[in-house]
């Protein structure tokens, strides 16, 4: 059968023959030069074009790998990057409770001090109503006494008077 199909595709070339050209012979170099550049050639394109395939495919290869590597760490990052908004988040509401706890204690803190120094105020207002009373009565039995300034024969009189 590929006797028949070459001898097909060679038949223009027998046509061509019946004129005074040398065609035929040199058709015929030409396939046989072909077949031994083939035949020496062929192996070495077959190799090389394996080779190249097998690099290729080494490197894609390496490069699915590189690819999935990144595709881990991406997935490990984001599990972190999760993890970090959850831990912000409870930090956050932790740290709003202690300051509402700070506040309490500081409100706690302040209404014991103000209520600290209403008593202190109160008992330093008494202290100075007492003492002004004293010196008040003091002064008012000063002047009594300064206008009154009795001898000792009239005191006698009068505890005398006093007692019958």
């Amino acid at each position: 059968m590929k006797i028949l199909y070459s001898l097909i595709l060679l038949s223009p070339i027998y046509v061509m023959a019946a004129t005074e050209y040398d065609i035929v012979p040199r058709t015929i170099n030409f396939f046989i030069f072909i077949a031994i550049l083939y035949y020496f050639s062929a192996n070495f394109f077959k190799n090389f074009y394996k080779n190249r395939i097998i690099k290729i495919s080494s490197k894609i290869d390496e490069i699915q790998k590189n690819l999935l590597e990144s595709k881990a760490k991406k997935i490990d990052i984001m599990k972190k990057i999760e993890e970090a908004k959850a831990n912000s988040v409870a930090a956050i509401s932790m740290a709003k409770k202690e300051a509402d706890i700070y506040m309490q204690k500081i409100k706690e803190e302040a209404q014991n001090e103000v209520t600290l120094l209403e008593q202190n105020f109160e008992d330093q207002k008494k202290y100075e109503l007492r003492k002004m009373k004293k010196e008040v009565v003091s002064c008012a039995l000063q002047e009594i006494f300064e206008d009154i300034r009795l001898k000792q024969n009239e005191i006698i009189d009068i505890i005398s008077k006093k007692v019958s």
